[in-house]
């Protein structure tokens, strides 16, 4: 997966949206203002991703490319190698999980407008 990939795929959710906040090399993506995914432009070595903490402790006892989150909230986020050891299809998969956490945590009135977009 490269960088491009990734980007369309995360823009491609209900009312995704990206920005550089920190620097002109770190792209987020967010949902509702709320960051889902974080990565770097230039070398897209790996992604920092929201996840649920019972998950993110198995996920990093299973996968040696999936680690406490890199300057995160090491409970709720893990950096998901992007060199191959962690399959393409699992990290499509916890992007997914990431987004659904913070689009679940929207107030619904943000959710449904959203949904009209």
């Amino acid at each position: 997966m490269d960088l491009i990939y990734f980007r369309d795929y995360c823009l491609a959710k209900l009312g995704a949206t990206e920005d550089t906040p920190f620097d002109e090399n770190t792209l987020c993506f967010r949902v509702g203002g709320k960051i889902f995914a974080i990565t770097d432009i230039l070398d897209f070595e790996s992604i920092n991703l929201k996840c649920d903490p019972e998950k993110a402790i198995a996920l990093r006892e299973t996968y040696s490319g999936i680690q406490p989150g890199y300057h995160m909230n090491k409970k709720h986020w893990n950096t998901v190698s992007c060199d191959g050891s962690v399959p393409d299809t699992l990290i499509l998969e916890l992007t997914d999980h990431a987004y659904s956490l913070i689009f679940s945590s929207l107030p619904k009135k943000v959710q449904e407008d959203l949904g009209k977009q």
